[in-house]
Protein backbone atom coordinates (compact mmCIF):
# COMPACT_ATOMS: atom_id res chain seq x y z
CA UNK A 1 0.00 0.00 0.00
CA UNK A 2 1.42 3.43 -0.93
CA UNK A 3 2.21 5.96 1.73
CA UNK A 4 -0.45 8.68 2.15
CA UNK A 5 0.94 12.21 2.09
CA UNK A 6 -2.20 14.36 2.51
CA UNK A 7 -1.44 16.02 -0.85
CA UNK A 8 -4.24 18.54 -1.42
CA UNK A 9 -4.96 19.28 2.25
CA UNK A 10 -1.29 19.79 3.00
CA UNK A 11 -0.84 22.14 0.06
CA UNK A 12 -3.90 24.15 1.14
CA UNK A 13 -2.57 24.44 4.69
CA UNK A 14 0.87 25.57 3.49
CA UNK A 15 -0.69 28.07 1.12
CA UNK A 16 -2.82 29.50 3.91
CA UNK A 17 0.22 29.97 6.18
CA UNK A 18 2.29 31.57 3.41
CA UNK A 19 -0.58 33.92 2.53
CA UNK A 20 -0.77 35.04 6.16
CA UNK A 21 3.03 35.44 6.35
CA UNK A 22 3.26 37.70 3.30
CA UNK A 23 5.40 40.72 4.04
CA UNK A 24 7.30 39.15 6.95
CA UNK A 25 11.04 39.74 7.10
CA UNK A 26 13.64 37.28 5.79
CA UNK A 27 12.91 33.58 5.64
CA UNK A 28 9.86 33.91 7.88
CA UNK A 29 7.83 34.55 4.75
CA UNK A 30 8.95 31.59 2.64
CA UNK A 31 10.11 28.75 4.93
CA UNK A 32 7.10 26.85 6.15
CA UNK A 33 8.25 26.03 9.68
CA UNK A 34 9.46 29.57 10.38
CA UNK A 35 6.37 31.08 8.75
CA UNK A 36 4.06 28.85 10.80
CA UNK A 37 5.68 29.96 14.06
CA UNK A 38 5.69 33.61 13.00
CA UNK A 39 2.00 33.52 12.04
CA UNK A 40 1.08 31.82 15.32
CA UNK A 41 3.06 34.37 17.35
CA UNK A 42 1.52 37.24 15.37
CA UNK A 43 -1.93 35.87 16.17
CA UNK A 44 -1.13 35.77 19.87
CA UNK A 45 0.08 39.38 19.80
CA UNK A 46 -2.97 40.49 17.81
CA UNK A 47 -5.34 38.82 20.29
CA UNK A 48 -3.56 40.36 23.28
CA UNK A 49 -3.29 43.81 21.76
CA UNK A 50 -6.93 44.01 20.70
CA UNK A 51 -7.68 43.98 24.42
CA UNK A 52 -4.79 46.27 25.33
CA UNK A 53 -6.05 48.87 22.83
CA UNK A 54 -9.33 49.10 24.74
CA UNK A 55 -7.41 49.83 27.95
CA UNK A 56 -5.20 52.39 26.21
CA UNK A 57 -8.13 54.27 24.72
CA UNK A 58 -10.02 54.36 28.00
CA UNK A 59 -6.92 55.79 29.67
CA UNK A 60 -6.65 58.43 26.94
CA UNK A 61 -10.31 59.44 27.33
CA UNK A 62 -9.91 59.76 31.11
CA UNK A 63 -6.81 61.93 30.64
CA UNK A 64 -8.69 64.23 28.26
CA UNK A 65 -11.69 64.52 30.58
CA UNK A 66 -9.37 65.22 33.52
CA UNK A 67 -7.65 68.04 31.62
CA UNK A 68 -11.00 69.55 30.61
CA UNK A 69 -12.27 69.35 34.20
CA UNK A 70 -9.16 71.04 35.58
CA UNK A 71 -9.60 73.89 33.09
CA UNK A 72 -13.05 74.40 34.60
CA UNK A 73 -11.91 74.23 38.22
CA UNK A 74 -13.11 70.77 39.22
CA UNK A 75 -11.65 67.31 39.57
CA UNK A 76 -12.33 64.25 37.43
CA UNK A 77 -13.65 62.19 40.34
CA UNK A 78 -16.04 64.92 41.50
CA UNK A 79 -17.21 65.45 37.93
CA UNK A 80 -17.91 61.75 37.31
CA UNK A 81 -19.64 61.40 40.69
CA UNK A 82 -21.77 64.46 39.96
CA UNK A 83 -22.80 63.03 36.58
CA UNK A 84 -23.76 59.77 38.26
CA UNK A 85 -25.82 61.61 40.88
CA UNK A 86 -27.50 63.69 38.18
CA UNK A 87 -28.42 60.55 36.26
CA UNK A 88 -26.33 61.39 33.19
CA UNK A 89 -25.02 58.20 31.61
CA UNK A 90 -22.59 59.36 28.93
CA UNK A 91 -19.59 57.10 28.49
CA UNK A 92 -16.02 58.36 28.72
CA UNK A 93 -15.49 58.30 24.96
CA UNK A 94 -18.43 60.64 24.39
CA UNK A 95 -17.43 62.89 27.30
CA UNK A 96 -13.94 63.17 25.82
CA UNK A 97 -15.36 64.07 22.41
CA UNK A 98 -17.63 66.69 23.99
CA UNK A 99 -14.70 68.21 25.88
CA UNK A 100 -12.77 68.59 22.61
CA UNK A 101 -15.47 69.42 20.06
CA UNK A 102 -18.24 71.06 22.12
CA UNK A 103 -16.71 72.96 25.05
CA UNK A 104 -19.95 74.83 25.80
CA UNK A 105 -21.86 71.56 26.16
CA UNK A 106 -19.10 70.25 28.41
CA UNK A 107 -19.36 73.43 30.52
CA UNK A 108 -23.04 72.66 30.99
CA UNK A 109 -22.24 69.11 32.07
CA UNK A 110 -19.70 70.39 34.60
CA UNK A 111 -22.27 72.79 36.05
CA UNK A 112 -24.90 70.03 36.22
CA UNK A 113 -22.42 67.72 37.96
CA UNK A 114 -21.45 70.43 40.47
CA UNK A 115 -25.12 71.17 41.21
CA UNK A 116 -25.85 67.48 41.77
CA UNK A 117 -22.82 67.14 44.06
CA UNK A 118 -23.87 70.15 46.17
CA UNK A 119 -27.46 68.87 46.46
CA UNK A 120 -26.19 65.56 47.87
CA UNK A 121 -25.98 65.44 51.71
CA UNK A 122 -22.40 65.34 53.02
CA UNK A 123 -22.59 61.92 54.74
CA UNK A 124 -24.74 60.10 52.16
Amino acid sequence: MPRATKGAARNRARKRIFRQARGYYGTRKNHFYLARDAVRRAGVYAYRDRRARKRDLRSLWITRITAACRMRGTRYSRFMNGLRLAGITLNRKMLSQLAIDEPKAFDGLVQTAEKATRAQPANA
